[in-house]
C-alpha cells in the first residue's frame, strides 16, 4: 500500500462525486442491462472496439466503479472483479444495482492513488472514465501495476488529447482550434466544474507507462458508429467526433 498522503483533488472529486451519485443510478442501470459491454459516451460496442479481446479472466480489479457496471460486465465474462470507487454514495449505487441483477462481487471504498491490496495481486485492471481521468496518472499508473501480476494487462477508457485541447473552459463543445497548450499538461480544472481531471500527451503518457513497467499494446481511438446520435454529454458533438477521437483507449502489459 502507498505511503503518500491524500492530496486535495481526492476529496474535491470524492465530495463531487457523492452529490452527483443520484443522477448517475438510470445511466448506471441501463448499462448493467446491455448483453454486449458497449464504451464511452458513444456506446461503441465491444465487438466493434476489442478492448476485452485478450480478456482471461482471472482476478480483475475496477478502478473509479462508480456504479460498477463494467465490473458486472466481467464478471458475466467468468472474470473475478473488485469494484473500488473513491465515493461511498456511488458504492451505494453500485450495490443497489448488484441487488437489482442478483450479480454479486466485492465492493471497496478506496482511492486508486492508495489501493488497499498487496503486491501482484490482480491479472487485469480496468478503469472507464474513473481513475482514467480523475486521478493524477503520476500516481495511480504506479499503483496499477504494483497490485498487477506479471504479465498482466491494463485497460483504461477516457478523453482524447485532442478534445482536451479543443475544450474550451465554460460551457460549450469543443471546437475545430486549440484552446489549450498541449506542453505541460497534467491537471485540468473546468470554470463550470467542482472536480478536478488529469489528462496527459501521447508521449508522456507513453513515458510514464514504461517507467511503470507496463508496454504499450495497443492506443484505440474511438469514433462514433455510423447509427451514433447526439448524446447528452456537452463537451464534445457527433459532427466534431466524427472528425477527431473524442476518446481513446489505453492497452497495456505488465512485464
Amino acid at each position: 500500500m502507498s505511503d503518500t498522503p491524500p492530496v486535495d483533488h481526492a476529496k474535491r472529486n470524492r465530495d463531487m462525486w457523492d452529490g452527483w451519485a443520484p443522477d448517475w443510478l438510470d445511466r448506471g442501470e441501463r448499462a448493467w442491462a446491455m448483453d454486449e459491454p458497449c464504451w464511452g459516451i458513444h456506446q461503441i460496442p465491444e465487438s466493434e472496439v476489442g478492448l476485452l479481446r485478450d480478456f482471461s479472466q482471472g482476478k480483475v480489479i475496477e478502478l473509479g466503479c462508480g456504479t460498477g457496471y463494467v465490473s458486472g460486465w466481467l464478471s458475466r465474462l467468468g472474470g473475478q472483479p473488485i469494484g473500488v470507487d473513491n465515493s461511498l454514495a456511488q458504492l451505494s449505487n453500485a450495490r443497489q444495482l448488484q441487488q437489482r441483477f442478483d450479480l454479486h462481487f466485492p465492493l471497496v471504498h478506496a482511492d486508486a492513488e492508495r489501493l488497499p491490496f498487496v503486491d501482484e495481486s490482480f491479472d487485469f485492471a480496468i478503469s472507464e472514465y474513473g481513475a482514467a481521468i480523475w486521478c493524477d496518472p503520476y500516481r495511480w499508473i504506479p499503483e496499477a501495476a504494483r497490485v498487477l501480476r506479471p504479465g498482466g494487462q491494463m485497460v483504461f477508457v477516457g478523453n482524447s488529447t485532442q478534445v482536451i485541447l479543443a475544450a474550451p473552459d465554460g460551457d460549450g463543445p469543443a471546437t475545430a482550434e486549440l484552446q489549450r497548450p498541449q506542453f505541460g499538461m497534467h491537471r485540468v480544472e473546468w470554470d463550470d466544474d467542482p472536480g478536478v481531471e488529469f489528462h496527459l500527451s501521447h508521449g508522456d503518457r507513453i513515458r510514464l507507462l514504461r517507467q511503470s513497467g507496463f508496454e504499450v499494446e495497443d492506443l484505440i481511438e474511438i469514433y462514433p458508429s455510423e447509427d451514433a446520435v447526439e448524446t447528452e454529454y456537452g463537451f464534445v458533438d457527433l459532427n466534431w467526433a466524427r472528425k477527431w477521437p473524442a476518446e481513446e483507449a489505453w492497452i497495456a502489459r505488465k512485464n
